[in-house]
């Protein structure tokens, strides 16, 4: 299968991602019952119905614009576990996450995004993050860059912050979700940083990473819908990412870590200032 993925195949993409929270997640937002959220490996793992829904809509679509490509995402994931088997062989996939920070979505606070990510053979070559509250999102089409379309539809390109030492970086880690004594470390070393925050939401966090509003990015779980759209993103942003060892990431890790930051001196500054025991 070829399908070129270029500005406007994302910018179709987007569409798509639109009409699903315009007719399954914004609907519900703040008017879910208890019957419609559910928890599946933890109280802080919750799903609801707009979650399914957003999924099975833009799922369909996909299929439609793109006609023979394997569609993954996060809910099917949990009832079809081999779909993930197709993430580094298929010729063209979708990687959704149809509500990432559902927690907050079904708490009613509006800090959560939809996220996709379209793979060729196990390379990530576009992406898109969407807030549906502002309407406004980031797409990168792999070397080709990464833009902004706000909700008027005006583009405009997207910059990491500039490079600055480690103590002067803002940013999050999400430290909760690190294996003890990791966690520890990281916790004891993040009061060095000029400053951090959590919004339990990957989708707005790398928002406002992409757009300079913040210097670092920390995560512990790796799964694909949690982060691919975000690293091509960052990346054609011209951010640099790697695991906690240095190591380059791929699509098919789950363990690592993923450590961002504007650029690999200033990776390593702050790799040594939070990881570094000593």
């Amino acid at each position: 299968m070829t399908v070129a993925v270029s500005g406007a195949h994302m910018r179709t993409v987007l569409d798509i991602m639109r009409q699903a929270a315009a007719e399954r997640i914004m609907p519900s937002f703040r008017h879910l019952g208890a019957d419609a959220i559910r928890c599946k490996s933890s109280k802080m793992d919750v799903v609801t119905v707009a979650d399914e829904a957003a999924e099975h809509d833009m799922t369909a679509a996909f299929l439609r614009l793109s006609p023979g490509a394997v569609v993954i995402g996060e809910e099917a994931v949990c009832a079809r576990p081999d779909l993930m088997d197709a993430i580094e062989d298929a010729d063209l996939a979708y990687v959704i996450d149809p509500i990432d920070g559902t927690a907050n979505y079904a708490a009613g606070v509006p800090l959560f995004g939809v996220m996709v990510a379209i793979l060729r053979r196990g390379e990530v070559i576009g992406a898109a993050i969407l807030d549906p509250i502002c309407n406004i999102a980031a797409l990168a089409v792999r070397g080709e860059g990464a833009w902004l379309v706000g909700a008027d539809d005006a583009e405009r390109p997207l910059r990491c912050a500039p490079p600055v030492p480690a103590a002067e970086m803002c940013g999050n880690a999400s430290w909760r979700y690190l294996p003890r004594p990791l966690r520890d470390l990281v916790a004891r070393n993040l009061p060095r940083v000029m400053g951090s925050w959590d919004f339990r939401c990957a989708a707005q966090e790398y928002l406002m990473l992409v757009d300079g509003q913040c210097h670092f990015l920390l995560f512990n779980r790796t799964m694909p819908w949690d982060h691919l759209a975000g690293w091509l993103i960052h990346r054609e942003a011209g951010g640099y990412c790697a695991h906690f060892d240095g190591s380059p990431y791929c699509v098919t890790d789950r363990a690592g870590g993923l450590l961002y930051a504007p650029d690999r001196a200033s990776w390593q500054d702050l790799r040594d200032l939070l990881l570094d025991p000593g």
